[in-house]
């Protein structure tokens, strides 16, 4: 019998039949509940709704309940589709394979049997509660809550039946529809209340992380077992048990970083998962190195990664390395390989590699054989790359034995030489989970495929077995984040390190001058969903232009300076030193002083000699105003040098009594000379690693305009600026301070510029 045929035999229409074959799992479960079904001579139509029910609800937890379900619904003990979700709910709730019958009965209200008469008694005594509020709505009256109220309190009554009752005792009260109740309720006007308007504050309001952590379905402590695809084994509920005594029921996560390279923003969004979670939940985050690999491990790594998890504003509960358990870690080894579930294997690592490798030779060698040769691995008698320790288990994507242990003759920077062989990935990580009582172990995607790995490893060794959650990957487009093309990059000298601007490492990011809260809203505004994004770098600068915009104080720098001389300055009875607003919207913020003299700076884009009529600034026969300082000026000479303007004489008129300019520019009178790094996006193209936009490779897409060095003149109150902070310079965007600066000579990175229409 084909699909169809099988899903029509139910009583699902054809056009039905075909919808639910489309939908693959959906199908798969109501195969499963219709071949399971008790034989019988009456027709599957008679079930056919309820069968369909307990399909769409079918998690693989649920697998091993659908034999017994099916005999309930056979038996009519589940004749309702609410019995059957009460049973479901009732079997997950379930850690032992003993399922009490009675127990079971009971939660689904099995042999409760509510008659009509009690239903017109309940729903008589609630109408008689409302029955005057009924008299004058009529019709009007919402019915919905008086069906809930006789819900409540007949629990296991039919819904249908209920309906019928409270439609006809209604009835009966207040006869037929009369042409009032039936014309439509007509809407009254809402006179609005005029308020005072209140003048706020503006404030940056990021998207709280721990806010949308709180929201999200993950298990609760203990109740490991309720989630999808959790195996459960004969030991799990003393496991579980000795767990909830050790944490005291907390949520317990951790951030698990390799120490061989800088955090980058995908980095981020992890930090501020786990760490999020953990906070809404007021539990503990761990932060543990995932120090397995001495390879590549060094001290600036460790610091790095630290210094940018308390940059992102979080606190480690507690540090701790994986390497703390090494010594645990290989009496697993030795207990995993007397079970018979680990070998080892003379493979050479390229022979292992892809989706269908041969098969070791070595498997099914013996377990005294296997545990000498281990022994031999960690004493220094095989040479790397010689033999490993592999684990007998295949992951989801097919690929099987994944290695346990390599041989690395390196020194640990923390064991130092006490071990050459040492854990990979697959092998450590569960257990270091299981170690640490961690509750929810948050992952991205592509690890979802080691999920097999991890469960088998904690039940084979028969230990408490964390939940692995997976959540979507944050890739950005116009970079590249591996360790190994960073690395290159840096060798090459595109880049000056880790740290350089034009990468997407937190440390560059931080250098740059992009805020930790603007960092942290933008990874909660990706949500926590299983799909992968790959966003342009103009969502994460919206978030920072959004902050600086009201964090960053205004100054005025000319970038490329253009000198003015003020012809009539004398006669202007201007002060030499004028107060300025930090923030022009909102004064209260505070002032600070800026130089005023005969000669100033403008902004050399700020005058044009051949403009076109869209052109809204200093021409020599269209007057500018300069901000702040209260006059007009118009252009009464150009000194020039071959084509290149030194210097421009203006004639200046007071504000009150000029004509109105068209614009109003900024500039910088008795100028301190800066150093201004203008930063571009480091790559050509959205994806520099795809081959088939660069068929050169990421290192032939560098964008050659990426960095741009002037020195620019600004005003001398700016001199004294802290390493990092924060400016608007005034038309042109948000700067920062960089890590180079010196006492007598400042560096500014250009973090972002305005939003489009912000400069004019």
């Amino acid at each position: 019998m084909s699909d169809l045929e099988l899903f029509v035999s139910i009583g699902l229409s054809e056009a039905k039949a075909k919808e639910t074959i489309k939908n693959k799992n959906l199908t798969s479960n109501l195969k499963k509940v219709i071949n399971e079904f008790p034989k019988t001579d009456q027709p599957l139509t008679n079930y056919g709704t309820l069968l369909y029910h307990l399909a769409s609800k079918l998690k693989s937890q649920d697998f091993k309940y659908v034999s017994l379900i099916d005999s309930y619904i056979f038996e009519n003990k589940l004749d309702t589709t609410q019995r059957i979700d009460c049973s479901l709910e009732y079997l997950r709730s379930l850690i032992s394979e003993k399922i009490d019958l009675l127990e079971l009965d009971k939660a689904c209200g099995v042999g409760i049997v509510i008659t009509i008469d009690k239903i017109k008694q309940t729903v008589e005594e609630i109408i008689s509660q409302n029955k005057n509020e009924l008299i004058e709505k009529r019709y009007k009256f919402n019915t919905g809550g008086l069906m809930q109220e006789v819900r409540k309190q007949l629990v296991w009554a039919d819904g249908k039946a209920i309906k019928n009752v409270v439609d006809s005792q209604i009835l009966d009260i207040l006869g037929a529809k009369t042409e009032a109740d039936l014309a439509p309720v007509q809407k009254q006007k809402k006179v609005k209340e005029i308020k005072p308007i209140e003048k706020k504050p503006l404030a940056y309001e990021p998207l709280s992380i721990e806010e949308l952590m709180s929201k999200v379905d993950f298990h609760k402590p203990g109740e490991n077992f309720k989630t999808d695809g959790y195996v459960v084994t004969t030991n799990t509920e003393k496991l579980l048990s000795q767990h909830l005594k050790e944490t005291g029921g907390k949520v317990i996560t951790r951030f698990p970083p390799e120490p061989n390279g800088i955090l980058h923003i995908g980095h981020a969004k992890a930090i501020n998962i786990n760490f999020g979670f953990a906070k809404a939940s007021n539990g503990e985050c761990i932060l543990r190195y995932d120090d397995t690999n001495p390879e590549k491990e060094e001290e600036k790594y460790f610091t790095g990664i630290k210094e940018m998890v308390e940059w992102l504003g979080y606190k480690p509960h507690r540090i701790t390395h994986s390497s703390d358990y090494f010594d645990q870690l290989y009496i697993w080894a030795i207990a995993l390989t007397k079970k018979g579930l680990a070998y080892v294997c003379h493979q050479k690592q390229q022979d292992m590699q892809g989706f269908n490798p041969p098969p070791s030779p070595w498997r099914n060698r013996p377990i005294e054989e296997n545990l000498s040769l281990l022994n031999d691995m960690k004493n220094g008698i095989f040479d790397e790359g010689e033999a490993t320790l592999r684990m007998k288990v295949t992951l989801e994507e097919g690929k099987q034995d994944p290695v346990a242990y390599r041989i690395k003759f390196l020194p640990h920077h923390r064991t130092k030489d006490k071990w050459c062989i040492y854990p990979t990935y697959d092998y450590t990580h569960c257990l270091c989970d299981s170690i640490e009582n961690i509750t929810h172990s948050l992952c991205t995607k592509e690890f979802q495929n080691r999920r097999s790995t991890y469960y088998w490893l904690c039940n084979s060794l028969d230990l408490y077995c964390p939940v692995q959650w997976e959540y979507g990957r944050l890739n950005m487009n116009y970079t590249v984040v591996s360790k190994r093309k960073i690395g290159k990059l840096i060798e090459n000298k595109i880049v000056n390190d880790w740290d350089d601007p034009r990468l997407f490492t937190l440390s560059a990011l931080r250098r740059r001058g992009f805020p930790a809260k603007s960092i942290n809203s933008f990874c909660a505004r990706m949500g926590i969903t299983g799909a992968q994004a790959i966003v342009d770098p103009q969502m994460l600068e919206s978030e920072v232009q959004d902050y600086l915009n009201l964090t960053a104080s205004r100054t005025m720098v000319a970038l490329e300076p253009l000198k003015i001389i003020i012809t009539n300055f004398d006669e202007l009875n201007k002060p030499c030193s004028l107060s300025v607003p930090d923030f022009p919207s909102d004064p209260d913020k505070g002032w600070h002083d800026v130089k005023f003299s005969s000669v100033l700076y403008i902004e050399s884009s700020d005058f044009s000699q051949n403009a076109d009529k869209d052109y809204r600034r200093l021409t020599i026969d269209q007057t500018v105003g300069l901000r702040y300082a209260g006059i007009v000026i118009k252009v009464i000479k150009v000194i020039t040098a071959g084509t290149t303007i030194e210097e421009i004489h203006v004639q200046a008129t007071d504000v009150k009594t000029a004509p109105k300019p068209k614009a109003f520019i900024h500039w910088v009178s008795n100028p301190h000379e800066i150093e201004v790094r203008l930063y571009d996006r480091l790559f050509m193209h959205k994806n520099p690693e795809d081959t088939n936009q660069v068929p050169n490779g990421y290192l032939s897409d560098i964008n050659s305009d990426s960095l741009k060095i002037v020195y620019a003149y600004c005003d001398e109150h700016i001199l004294k600026s802290p390493v990092l902070k924060n400016y608007q310079f005034e038309r042109l965007g948000y700067f920062c301070v960089d890590l180079d600066s010196k006492d007598t000579k400042l560096v500014f990175n250009r973090t972002i510029t305005l939003k489009d229409g912000s400069s004019k």
